[in-house]
């Protein structure tokens, strides 16, 4: 499922990113602007560790900015995939705790980003439901709105990769 395809009833964020704890925002490629049309964001020296899970052309951060890209859908997630959203949670929350700002994003800033920012938060000491409430509060109603990422969010992401790899052929 994809937020800008298969449901246009869901909204673009009014900002291009949000911040969810001190030091952790939330955010995306596109967003409505002040005329409600879309908009794109560009990160530029913003954050120091920017987290990307739809990589678009152009869309930064600057040179010497540190940058990683995992690029998963905005659906069902294989091992490796699971396996990489918790790579970049861990690297957001070790970042957080070196007190730098952090950066995730993904199209909207709602499903995908949402998964890997509600993981780091579960990693820093938030339990799941405070995680989802903390995200659908502070970036907007429609964060994580995919419900299969939720599901694997309750069941925890290694328990959920463990399961993906078990069900490959």
């Amino acid at each position: 499922m994809r937020t800008r395809r298969t449901q246009p009833d869901v909204p673009a964020p009014d900002s291009p990113w949000s911040e969810i704890v001190p030091g952790l925002w939330m955010g995306g490629h596109a967003f409505a602007g002040r005329a409600g049309q879309p908009e794109f964001a560009v990160v530029h020296d913003e954050f120091d560790l920017v987290l990307t899970l739809l990589r678009l052309p152009g869309h930064g951060p600057d040179p010497g900015i540190e940058h990683h890209v995992w690029p998963i859908p905005d659906g069902p997630l294989d091992g490796t995939q699971l396996a990489g959203v918790i790579r970049l949670a861990q690297a957001a929350d070790d970042a957080l705790e070196a007190g730098r700002r952090v950066l995730v994003r993904c199209y909207h800033g709602y499903n995908r980003s949402g998964l890997v920012v509600a993981h780091a938060l579960v990693l820093a000491g938030h339990s799941t439901d405070e995680a989802i409430r903390l995200i659908r509060s502070r970036r907007s109603p429609w964060a994580l709105h995919n419900e299969l990422f939720e599901e694997y969010l309750r069941a925890g992401l290694a328990t959920a990769r463990l399961l993906e790899e078990l069900a490959e052929p």
